[in-house]
């Protein structure tokens, strides 16, 4: 019997944990940078937006392992690999961070030295009370993940004690 596929649920987890801490990483910078209208770019400071897909590196014991193959002897059971329905694999998450090209906010303050011949200056597209509510999110999502990552250990570790 192959060992690794038992770690798939807490791959998944872990997955989860790195993605949702990448993504409160970005939000520290936005926070950071809520007031920065000049970078080495040029321009204000662009908000990092974390876009969470399916990772693909992560599989089921199914699709690891050719040698075992699942049969449905009950109809409210799940379908087999033989079987006309193909099982979705369970994938970890993955993020990636991209720039969000919302418009930047503009303010009249024509004594800014980064202000346009108009007063107009040109201030980061980062709202604080939307990145406050990324946080939360993130961090309740990081926790969740935390707790699925302790029951699987512990299911792992009941089963070791039989």
């Amino acid at each position: 019997m192959e060992i690794h596929p038992l770690f798939s649920g807490m791959n998944s987890s872990t997955s989860g944990m790195t993605a949702q801490r990448k993504r409160m990483n970005a939000i520290a910078e936005n926070i950071a940078n809520i007031e920065t209208t000049r970078t080495e770019e040029g321009g204000p400071y662009r908000r990092k937006a974390t876009v969470l897909s399916e990772d693909q590196r992560f599989e089921t014991a199914l699709e690891q392992s050719t040698h075992q193959k699942l049969a449905r002897t009950d109809g409210n059971h799940m379908f087999g690999r033989n079987e006309d329905k193909i099982l979705s694999p369970m994938n970890g998450v993955k993020a990636t961070i991209e720039e969000d090209q919302t418009a930047f906010r503009e303010v009249y303050d024509p004594d800014h030295p980064d202000a346009d011949e108009n007063g107009i200056v040109k201030l980061p597209n980062v709202d604080l009370v939307q990145e406050m509510t990324e946080l939360i999110s993130a961090s309740r999502a990081f926790e969740a993940n935390v707790t699925a990552f302790n029951a699987t250990k512990a299911m792992m570790k009941k089963a070791l004690e039989l």
